[in-house]
């Protein structure tokens, strides 16, 4: 019993956050802690199949953004947090987007976990 006590009061872990502005008005902020299984897992769809690299490169880009995003604010047209909601803007958007969100997750990737290949 004593035990259900101490862990009532202890703060739950939470990664740190970063937050990165586009020059349109975009906000996109990441997680920046991955566990040693998630970064296994990146490595794997990294290396996808010989016969396609270009769909191991476009699995390995929306990996990132699903396991590190946290929140996105596309333009100021209202701030997505939920996971499902964030995969499917992503899907959605354009290819402006989609390369300033590349070119973000490399910033991160290259800042936080430089052990990790970027895509």
């Amino acid at each position: 019993m004593g035990r259900r006590s101490r862990r009532r009061g202890a703060e739950a872990l939470s990664a740190p956050e970063s937050e990165y502005r586009g020059a349109d008005g975009d906000l996109l902020v990441l997680r920046g802690a991955l566990s040693p299984a998630s970064r296994r897992e990146y490595a794997a769809v990294q290396g996808g199949s010989p016969l396609s690299q270009e769909d191991a490169w476009q699995r390995s880009v929306e990996w990132l953004f699903e396991r590190l995003t946290v929140r996105w604010d596309p333009g100021g047209a209202g701030e997505i947090t939920k996971q499902k909601e964030l995969l499917a803007r992503y899907r959605f958007a354009s290819q402006v987007e989609r390369r300033w969100i590349r070119d973000v997750l490399r910033e991160h990737l290259t800042e936080h976990f430089p052990e990790l290949s970027p895509p």
